[in-house]
């Protein structure tokens, strides 16, 4: 990273923030780069193997909690929030609760955050470039292995809930976290206090259990993990609790009562696509590799691919009530050409068939 020259650093702050809020993002803080206490979270969290699949976790180990050794030079984590609560999305637990329909988490619903936040936090950091001079920087929207929520948290942004996921006073849970790793020495915020008291809701509002105790979390047991990191086959046990969450899932956040103050999305692309929020499964079903294709691309839920989106489908059919629908759905791929797809139908099938049979 180039060496800052001087120049007011609380002043550079303060156009961050207001360039920040322009961009559409809601709170913008910074915060040191040492997490000693969250590191030591991490190595406990890696050691009980809870990260399941994802072994770029345990490959990055304590790089999350070191910025400094992934952009040599930087000093600071810059954090931001944006909201994307879709407000125009069908009720969440509405669509829950009809087992004939697809649930998709509700960060899925519109466009990929990804690029959205990635091109927003690029602008702000070159507008701050054009005001002050070079400086070095990096931007991240999980592309880097960065432990966000510490960051964020001690950047004032929020604290980490009992379910994991950063909580803030003023506006719940649904946002999503970017950052600027700098060189520059910028003001540090306040790290945010907790505020969950002895309120324990989403512990129990798991439907898999993953969430272990206060502040635990299972990945192997979490449905967001099994329908979108877990790339083989979904345990069996675990099948039946998925219900009809086909992408993701919402369930510790929905009883979270922070989240009455949470904010609808301001930015257009966040708004749901391709009527995702409430569509039948029979017909998620039928949609073709191309399909998948042309309607996914731009969604998050396009880095799954078809063959992991169709495996979630599957199991989403099996917990569905027997129907003439559901059976000719599932019929359809019985000869799938993914060896995975197809074990999941035949349990699904199976389910059905057990379902008919006299008790």
């Amino acid at each position: 990273m180039s060496e800052p020259r001087i120049l007011d650093l609380q002043a550079a702050k303060r156009a961050l923030a207001e360039g920040a809020r322009a961009l559409g993002f809601s709170r913008l803080g910074v915060a040191g780069v040492t997490i000693p206490e969250d590191e030591q979270h991490l190595v406990r969290w890696l050691d009980a193997g809870f990260e399941g699949e994802m072994g770029y976790m345990r490959r990055h180990g304590t790089l999350r909690s070191r910025p400094h050794e992934l952009s040599p030079g930087a000093v600071r984590v810059v954090s931001v929030r944006m909201d994307y609560w879709p407000g125009d999305a069908a009720d969440a637990q509405r669509t829950l609760q009809d087992p004939t329909l697809g649930y998709v988490s509700r960060y899925a619903l519109g466009r990929d955050y990804h690029k959205i936040m990635r091109r927003s936090l690029a602008r702000l950091a070159e507008q701050l470039r054009l005001r002050i001079g070079p400086f070095g920087y990096r931007v991240c929207v999980d592309s880097a292995p960065v432990l966000e929520k510490a960051f964020a948290r001690n950047a004032g942004l929020g604290w980490i809930g009992k379910h994991t996921n950063l909580i803030a006073q003023e506006a719940g849970s649904w946002f999503f976290l970017g950052e600027i790793l700098t060189d520059l020495p910028l003001p540090l915020d306040e790290p945010a206090s907790a505020h969950c008291g002895s309120c324990e809701a989403c512990i129990p509002a798991c439907p898999t259990g993953a969430i272990v105790g206060p502040y635990r979390l299972d990945a192997r047991r979490c449905i967001s993990y099994l329908t979108i990191e877990h790339a083989s086959a979904i345990p069996e046990a675990l099948r039946p609790a998925i219900g009809n969450r086909i992408y993701g899932c919402d369930d510790c956040q929905l009883v979270c009562p922070w989240n009455k103050f949470a904010r609808d999305a301001a930015h257009p692309d966040f708004k749901v696509r391709h009527r995702l929020d409430a569509t039948h499964l029979s017909a998620l079903f039928a949609w073709t590799p191309a399909q998948f294709e042309e309607r996914m691309r731009g969604s998050a839920i396009y880095r799954i691919g078809y063959e992991r989106w169709s495996r979630n489908i599957a199991v989403a059919l099996g917990n569905a009530p027997s129907s003439t629908e559901v059976l000719t759905a599932l019929r359809s791929r019985s000869t799938d050409s993914s060896a995975m797809v197809r074990e999941h139908v035949e349990w699904a099938l199976a389910r059905h068939r057990h379902e008919r049979e006299p008790h």
